[in-house]
């Protein structure tokens, strides 16, 4: 049965999910907190160090937006379902504890020939006080699910600006990387079993798009907020290749002004695995 092409437009409930202080520390271990010098992001991998204030990682919120009213696009194969890009804007620095309320709406369904592109917006605001916290955007390819002959969608283009990046980091991710993320909630098989990947078509296991995209986060934070969550904004991308878990990831910045800045992520042969970035910093 084909995916519901009429549901664009359609809004979830509000949907609540209340996070721990645990939860933002098993996301900053899953994206890679404190592997390298674990002294230098203790405020995202502890909660009881002398002196120091637990801070919740920026992209936390991409696991913490509860998702509701897909159910609205009909049933599909997930072997096929492929995340195609990812942004979160967030409105204040997100705490490492709290509860939230999100409302979900399918902003479009666009025809790929080869597959159907569904893309939704998830508004997440506090239950405490009732001001947003943040809102995410995601696009999800589904393979195919296309040809129906509807609107194609937008198309951009994104070219890297010539010369060396204003910043540069390297991360190295773990052979085990996806099943340690996924306790962040994400439990698709596609990450963890060999049989389910072999059957999505891939040799082995592949990490988490979300977690490349957490682990970019991280190199924008360190590099051009100073470690800062309070001034980290919005932050976009496209994934555009597979990541194996244990090859590391290199983060390109360029900065474009005071405020902005554009990015890449290339996986250890220098393939771009993140390509289209764009990202907004400075004080809320």
């Amino acid at each position: 049965m084909p995916i519901n092409h009429d549901a664009v437009g359609t809004r979830s409930e509000p949907v609540r999910r209340r996070w721990t202080s645990k939860d933002s520390l098993i996301y900053a271990l899953g994206v890679g907190a404190g592997a390298e010098d674990p002294q230098n992001e203790l405020e995202f991998t502890t909660e009881n160090s002398k002196d120091v204030e637990q801070r919740a990682l920026p992209t936390t919120a991409v696991v913490l937006a509860a998702i509701g009213g897909l159910g609205a696009i009909g049933p599909f194969n997930p072997a096929m379902l492929v995340h195609g890009e990812q942004a979160v804007s967030l409105d204040r620095e997100l705490p490492p504890e709290g509860e939230l309320e999100s409302v979900t709406e399918i902003v479009g369904i666009y025809d790929k020939g080869k597959g159907a592109v569904v893309v939704s917006e998830t508004v997440s605001t506090s239950v405490d006080d009732g001001d947003p916290l943040f809102t995410t955007r995601s696009s999800m390819f589904i393979r195919g699910e296309g040809g129906w002959g509807g609107d194609r969608g937008p198309s951009s283009s994104f070219t890297a600006p010539e010369g060396d990046p204003d910043h540069e980091v390297t991360y190295p991710t773990r052979v085990d990387q996806a099943l340690l993320y996924r306790l962040s909630g994400d439990r698709n098989p596609l990450h963890s079993d060999p049989q389910f990947a072999a059957m999505a078509g891939f040799d082995q296991p592949i990490l988490h798009g979300l977690c490349t995209y957490g682990f970019t986060g991280r190199g924008l934070l360190h590099a051009v907020c100073g470690g800062d969550p309070a001034l980290f904004r919005s932050m976009s991308g496209r994934f555009s290749s597979p990541v194996f878990p244990g090859e590391p990831l290199t983060v390109r910045v360029w900065l474009q002004g005071e405020t902005e800045a554009v990015f890449q992520t290339v996986g250890g042969d220098g393939r771009v695995v993140l390509d289209a970035g764009r990202f907004t910093f400075g004080p809320a």
